[in-house]
């Protein structure tokens, strides 16, 4: 894998694990809400229009955009398996910014995934 191929695959990770991120903290901002025929259009205004979740949908359009250009040098049974970096990206950011639990349990298990995304990307 070539060092350009890796980089916009990583940067695809990233932005997808951002992606999230702000899509966490703009439902945090709405609240917790369940979808009826009395809330749809309010709530479904109030998630379009949240900053964070805006956010949130701009990053995973260019994480779209990135990814594919990555996926037009790597096989993608070398490159699907790297998107799990991006939970490590994610447990260690919510933990940081939104108080998550952030377990030994839950950092072994992303271990043994960083370790798997390793031996794919080497072979």
């Amino acid at each position: 894998m070539t060092l350009t191929a890796f980089s916009l695959l990583l940067t695809g990770v990233l932005l997808n694990a951002v992606a999230q991120l702000c899509l966490k903290a703009g439902t945090t901002r709405v609240g917790e809400f369940a979808f009826s025929t009395e809330n749809i259009i309010p709530i479904g205004w109030q998630l379009a229009t949240q900053p964070y979740i805006m956010a949130g949908v701009f990053c995973y359009v260019i994480s779209l955009v990135v990814w594919i250009q990555g996926l037009s040098r790597v096989p993608v049974s070398i490159a699907y398996p790297m998107r799990s970096i991006g939970d490590l990206i994610s447990a260690v950011a919510a933990w940081y910014l939104f108080g998550e639990s952030l377990t030994a349990q839950k950092m072994f298990g992303i271990g043994f995934i960083i370790i798997g995304v390793y031996l794919v990307a080497k072979s």
